[in-house]
């Protein structure tokens, strides 16, 4: 399986946002390879073999993984009013996705830096 087809299996009441999250990951991770782990879309950075960042669709919501503490760390504040586990951001309504703290934080990834949570 890859992208494409995962995208193409998703409910279509989540595709768009799911395909907007794939585009902005394609757009703001220049370099990164984009694979399937875990049963899911991830971006690797060269010469790594952990994904930084993964995005999936689940049975009651979209999530957004986000694998760098330090990115987590510096954006606290704008995380803290969204559900978040420790690396998930989670998107119940699709509709409401925060795509420019996903970008944002998108950017901040592909910035070199310490630490990942894996």
């Amino acid at each position: 399986m890859d992208a494409d087809a995962y995208l193409a299996a998703a409910p279509d009441a989540r595709r768009e946002a799911l395909t907007r999250l794939r585009e902005l990951c394609l757009a703001e991770l220049p370099g990164f390879e984009e694979a399937i782990a875990y049963g899911m879309p991830v971006y690797i950075r060269p010469g790594e073999e952990v994904g930084e960042i993964a995005w999936a669709n689940q049975k009651q919501y979209i999530s957004f993984y986000l694998m760098r503490t330090d990115v987590r760390e510096a954006f606290a504040d704008r995380l803290a009013p969204h559900d978040m586990g420790k690396a998930c951001l989670r998107f119940r309504n699709p509709a409401k996705v925060d795509f420019a703290l996903i970008r944002d934080l998108l950017r901040a990834t592909a910035a070199p830096g310490p630490g990942r949570a894996c």
